[in-house]
């Protein structure tokens, strides 16, 4: 699994914090208080470190685990977080849980990883986790949806490609995509865990120009590896949604799923 370009972080890093459920980061919190200062958390594919900089405003004295295979987003959390106490980072590869060191963790977190991840994977970290009696806080699992304020004819062909571009392997098997939400709450749902979720979707205007911008690209570019739309209509609906990124607006649908031992 590769990581991802810090440009890309950095510029979802506000939307993901807006869109994020705030009672669901608040019962992520509360499981973690209830172990006290020694509680562990660790973050699984932490990119530069985005979800500790969410949980940490609520829980300043947690310990925490960062978890990546991309040394060089790992050498960036280090950097931007070289003042928080508390914090080790672990390279490795996720696609080998049984070798990720999850004893005596109270929470799992994850932010934007387990639509790229398969059900497998999905049920073998359920198994890891019920093990240490751990909770899982798993944050803008994408769900699928997409809509603008102005429409295009193919709107609705290019989500649908998109998504099932979403399914294919991105390196932790076959990808969940749109199903990841689902996916997550059944696995821990049957094995006795209270599970809610929450819909935690982008708000995407003006302000938010060049992630838009990016977004589109990167939609096109995975469409077109799909075949499914041709390269002249794709390249209109292209050029369309970057003429309107300014005065346009995009909602990108994803759900937060909270899972704790009961």
């Amino acid at each position: 699994m590769s990581g991802f370009d810090t440009t890309w972080l950095d510029l979802r890093e506000p939307a993901d914090g807006a869109a994020r459920d705030a009672a669901l980061l608040q019962g992520a919190v509360a499981w973690l208080a209830r172990a006290g200062e020694a509680a562990l958390a660790v973050d699984l594919g932490c990119g530069t470190g985005s979800t500790l900089r969410a949980v940490a405003p609520h829980a300043p004295k947690l310990r925490w685990r960062l978890v990546d295979n991309d040394p060089a987003l790992l050498a960036e959390a280090t950097r931007r977080l070289s003042a928080a106490s508390d914090v080790e980072t672990v390279q490795a590869n996720l696609t080998d849980l049984d070798a990720l060191d999850l004893a005596w963790i109270r929470l799992a977190t994850a932010s934007a990883l387990f639509d790229l991840a398969s059900r497998d994977f999905v049920e073998g970290l359920a198994d890891r986790l019920v093990a240490e009696q751990a909770g899982l806080y798993a944050a803008l699992n994408y769900d699928g949806n997409v809509a603008w304020s102005e429409a295009h004819p193919l709107d609705a062909a290019v989500v649908k490609a998109f998504n099932s571009h979403q399914r294919r392997d991105k390196g932790l098997g076959a990808a969940l995509g749109p199903d990841a939400g689902p996916a997550l709450v059944n696995a821990f749902a049957a094995r006795g865990y209270d599970v809610r979720t929450a819909s935690s979707p982008w708000a995407l205007d003006a302000r938010a120009v060049s992630l838009q911008r990016l977004f589109v690209a990167g939609m096109a570019d995975a469409v077109a590896e799909t075949g499914e739309i041709t390269t002249p209509e794709l390249a209109d609906w292209q050029r369309m949604r970057m003429e309107n990124v300014e005065r346009g607006s995009c909602r990108v649908g994803h759900l937060d799923v909270l899972a704790l031992p009961r």
